[in-house]
């Protein structure tokens, strides 16, 4: 069901709906609910499985939050911890920040409690991610968090060991970012990870999704819900409508494109030797000099380049040329900007994104990972560096600069050749009219299907054929896979091979058919 709110009476009344102390920091912090939050609210206290559809900086992961935030504080004290919210982040830095995002609402709820004398009871917080060390987690187990925050992959882990037990009670999953997996097979992926997780709750959690840009809604609803007695779960969709101001730009720093990848004879300094090498001209000799004044006429910046070993020479570049113009500021290396990536270590983001925040940094040089957190409200400029390939992955990433509430959102994007400027100029067009590509999840993804029968089996060893089969077509992935290809895969498992070309195989699980 699609849902819209417009009205001012409908977003006080549901502000009412929350506790005393709740509603006294929402009412102080803010002027009044978005659409997003407004609508987003009455779903979720109705228990529906809930769908937000916002543009960035529209508060939906408040949206999200805000109620079980509500519903924590406000339990007996006498009950015992357990972990009742699951939160799901693609992005390990996006958890990060949503961490530190989460513990300031908690505080500000906490004073106005103390306040006006109402009771109170801090939940707590956790992170489980693939940098979380191994003592941490032994933490966890003993002294579970109220809410947790971890990415698909450290719940598929979480599922297949002992942890499992401190999931019980979660009921509250909320799905961050589902634009970034819903067409994947890492979405497939997590589509059965929350299924085998309602293997253990003791009821249904209610599934709440988070997308800045996604379409058809319809078809995201249904991947998000799942199904259940062959028919699609009840998702409602909040599509707030608005659309978030976007100020986009192609530069182009070169007078003829059909100049660049020429062979030059131009002579250059160097050994004998170089003469006899073979010269293209370069678009990079003028897009860092541009970038880099871009980067002097903003306050913060986010350059994103499709690679990583782009990102680590454009920063370089960009940092050579600082230094040779004599550039203030910069971080106590002397960096004026800096790589961030996937591939660098949890404390080296971590640092990077801070002096980014402090304004220690200038600007960082991204990748397509998009391994970054939320919280960059000061960012008000991204450079994109040749087509982003996607209209939806465009505007993921140029809605990283102005993330707040009503604040425009200003971007670069610079083309490398001809016919990179061509989908940049059809990309950029596409942005602006909001014009996104459609999505579909994958139907019958068999390999993932195998990696979970196997982790399913082996913490369930004495599950039936039926049993198992049931929990696989409540996935939205799997709900029209037929008992042939489902025995196929058993087969696969379990040893029967086709030929004698798998015969180095080794079965991993047992099938006892009679």
């Amino acid at each position: 069901t699609r849902s819209r709110y417009s009205s001012a009476v409908a977003k006080s009344e549901v502000i009412e709906r929350f506790s005393q102390a709740v509603r006294a920091w929402f009412t102080a912090s803010f002027p009044a609910p978005t659409a997003a939050q407004a609508h987003g609210f009455d779903k979720i206290f109705a228990g529906e499985h809930t769908l937000i559809s916002a543009p960035t900086g529209s508060g939906k992961t408040l949206a999200a939050f805000l109620v079980a935030i509500d519903r924590l504080v406000t339990r007996d004290t006498n009950e015992a911890s357990a972990t009742r919210v699951l939160y799901i982040s693609p992005l390990r830095a996006l958890a990060f920040d949503v961490e530190k995002n989460l513990r300031a609402p908690i505080v500000g709820i906490r004073h106005a409690a103390e306040r006006i004398g109402a009771d109170f009871r801090e939940p707590l917080v956790a992170m489980r991610t693939g940098d979380t060390s191994a003592r941490d987690r032994q933490r966890m187990l003993r002294n579970p968090p109220d809410i947790l925050i971890t990415t698909p992959e450290s719940l598929y882990l979480m599922l297949t060991s002992s942890a499992r037990s401190t999931l019980a009670n979660v009921d509250t999953v909320i799905i961050d970012e589902i634009h970034a997996i819903a067409a994947t097979k890492r979405g497939a992926h997590l589509a059965l990870s929350l299924e085998r997780l309602e293997e253990l709750t003791l009821r249904p959690p209610q599934r709440i999704g988070l997308s800045a840009t996604q379409r058809p809604l319809e078809e995201v609803a249904r991947f998000l819900g799942g199904y259940i007695d062959g028919a699609s779960r009840p998702v409602s969709i909040v599509d707030a409508g608005a659309r978030k101001t976007l100020e986009v730009e192609v530069v182009v720093p070169v007078e003829d494109m059909g100049e660049i990848g020429k062979v030059t004879h131009e002579l250059r300094s160097g050994p004998a030797t170089a003469a006899a090498v073979e010269r293209r001209t370069s678009i990079w000799p003028s897009i860092t000099p541009r970038i880099l004044e871009l980067v002097q006429q903003h306050r913060s910046t986010i350059i994103f380049c499709n690679a990583r070993r782009g990102a680590e020479r454009l920063a370089a570049q960009l940092n050579e040329l600082a230094a040779d113009l004599g550039l203030a500021g910069g971080d106590a290396a002397g960096d004026f900007v800096k790589a961030h990536h996937g591939s660098l270590a949890r404390e080296q983001r971590i640092v990077i994104e801070d002096q980014l925040k402090r304004g220690q940094l200038r600007a960082i040089v991204a990748t397509s990972s998009l391994e970054l957190g939320i919280d960059m409200g000061a960012v008000d400029l991204v450079i994109q560096v040749e087509s982003p390939g996607a209209v939806s992955r465009g505007l993921q990433r140029i809605g990283r600069a102005g993330h707040a509430v009503g604040s425009p959102s200003r971007g670069k994007v610079f083309p490398k050749h001809r016919h990179d400027l061509l989908e940049v100029a059809v990309v950029a067009r596409r942005m602006l009219d909001a014009d996104i590509e459609s999505t579909r999840y994958l139907r019958n993804p068999l390999d993932v299907l195998a990696q979970h029968i196997v982790a399913h089996v082996a913490m369930h060893p004495d599950v039936t054929v039926s049993a198992l089969t049931a929990m696989i077509k409540r996935c939205a992935n799997f709900a029209e896979l037929s008992d042939e290809v489902r025995n196929n895969v058993l087969d696969l498992l379990a040893g029967r091979y086709p030929s004698e070309e798998f015969r180095d195989l080794k079965p991993r699980i047992v099938w006892d058919r009679i």
